[in-house]
């Protein structure tokens, strides 16, 4: 369970506060994959990063006892300064990975960078920073993966390794995320969290969602 209390979030423009949310209670229950459906600008990536601790509400409190991936395909919190290796072991630290090696072998061996996972990220191609991020996520027992549009992530080869990662880690965990391809996001989800005018519905069955979402 995810608890979102009282839940404002707005962005500084010329124009004045623009709000994503305001005073937004809702509750994301456990124990399903979920898809979070909503139109360009409907705040689904906030909704992520706010979930994941990488930015705080203006106003409001996310209680849950559970832990939490970062925004994966995002590449929150990937250093740009540091190197693969650096951003690896970083990362493993703050997560209370205990075995540093073992979790840098593993990262490796998945993101396939080859020498570039000991250059400074900065140097990556827009391919390479998902596929660490990604490789850093799922080598990590969470018990909530944030996926953000997973197919973006590397060539056709490296998405298809990232989904059979993914499919075998939400046999013990879950999953919430966030697809414009329905084909996908029926693969991996089973209910789903329509936003609309800083609004979140939650729907048991996944299709009622999409049908909703599709009627938006």
């Amino acid at each position: 369970m995810i608890l979102l209390e009282n839940i404002t979030k707005y962005y500084h423009s010329v124009l004045g506060h623009q709000y994503i949310f305001q005073n937004l209670n809702f509750e994301i229950p456990g124990g399903h994959n979920i898809a979070i459906l909503g139109a360009n600008g409907a705040g689904k990536s906030t909704l992520f990063r706010l979930i994941a601790g990488s930015e705080y509400p203006n106003k409001g409190t996310i209680i849950s006892d559970l832990s939490i991936s970062w925004p994966v395909a995002l590449a929150t919190g990937i250093h740009q300064q540091m190197t693969g290796r650096e951003n690896t072991r970083f990362i493993g630290r703050i997560n209370g990975v205990a075995d540093l090696d073992a979790y840098e072998k593993r990262v490796k061996g998945f993101a396939e960078l080859g020498q570039h996972y000991d250059l400074p990220v900065k140097t990556y191609s827009s391919g390479m920073r998902p596929r660490l991020a990604f490789a850093c996520s799922i080598a990590i027992d969470f018990d909530v993966y944030l996926i953000d549009e997973v197919t973006s992530v590397g060539d056709a080869s490296f998405r298809r390794k990232a989904k059979k990662a993914l499919f075998e880690r939400s046999e013990q965990a879950n999953v919430i995320m966030v697809s414009h391809d329905m084909k996908e996001l029926r693969q991996f989800c089973d209910s789903a969290i329509v936003l609309s005018k800083g609004n979140l519905t939650f729907y048991n069955d996944l299709e009622e969602g999409i049908k909703h979402y599709q009627a938006l």
